[in-house]
């Protein structure tokens, strides 16, 4: 049964989470801490990302059930197909990292205000970035950066944070190619962490926290130093 009364917990410096069953019905589990190395990579270790406006305390999720992509299960429209067989677009590795998440934050998104990539978040994700644990994709038309995505490689689950686009079908080629590039890997999934229909028509699915929870058990210990 999922938590309805328990309070969120409020972190301090201490580098701890509760158990992901703790959190409330739409996957809020802790409030508070900080967004260090250290305490990101024990989130992700353990189903939990951080997600919250630019003047919020920072808010820590879990959500059950989860959304996730099989690298083999990717969909690829015929039309898609046709654009990638063009030759249209260029996909790079870790080119330009800090310009993509910059790109991600000024992206727009029906519905929402404002961004949750801060420049405190930005911070972050670069020094994982430094230190080996981000990894961003670029997609390039005639030399221009024109869409791509970034996220946190735990070793056999890839956990996607954000992407963008500038032209039609770039987010999506940057997906595709990260998910043909696991596949050749024998990657288990990539997190999509929360339901959206783009995502659903690219071929993610819901699991249960729990089946996300026994595949992140798999990963080697010594991701999280």
């Amino acid at each position: 049964m999922k938590n309805k009364n328990r309070p969120i917990t409020f972190l301090d410096d201490r580098l701890f989470f509760p158990a992901v069953e703790q959190a409330n019905p739409e996957g809020l589990l802790a409030v508070g801490g900080d967004l260090s190395p250290e305490r990101l990579l024990l989130a992700y270790k353990n189903a939990i990302f951080p997600w919250f406006n630019e003047d919020s305390l920072i808010l820590w999720w879990s959500p059950d059930p989860r959304m996730v992509l099989y690298p083999k299960k990717i969909k690829i429209s015929r039309s898609m197909r046709n654009t990638l067989n063009k030759g249209k677009f260029k996909v790079t590795k870790d080119k330009v990292f800090a310009e993509v998440i910059q790109h991600c934050a000024r992206a727009y998104r029906p519905g929402q205000k404002g961004t949750w990539i801060t420049d405190h978040m930005i911070e972050a994700y670069v020094e994982l970035h430094k230190r080996g644990y981000a990894h961003s994709y670029e997609v390039w038309e005639d030399e221009e950066l024109v869409g791509g995505l970034y996220g946190i490689d735990l070793g056999n689950v890839f956990c996607g944070e954000s992407m963008f686009s500038n032209a039609t079908d770039a987010s999506k080629c940057a997906l595709i190619h990260l998910a043909r590039e696991l596949d050749t890997m024998n990657y288990d999934v990539i997190d999509c962490q929360l339901h959206t229909p783009h995502l659903e028509g690219l071929g993610a699915e819901l699991i249960s926290r729990q089946d996300y929870l026994d595949i992140l058990k798999r990963i080697d210990k010594a991701v999280v130093r």
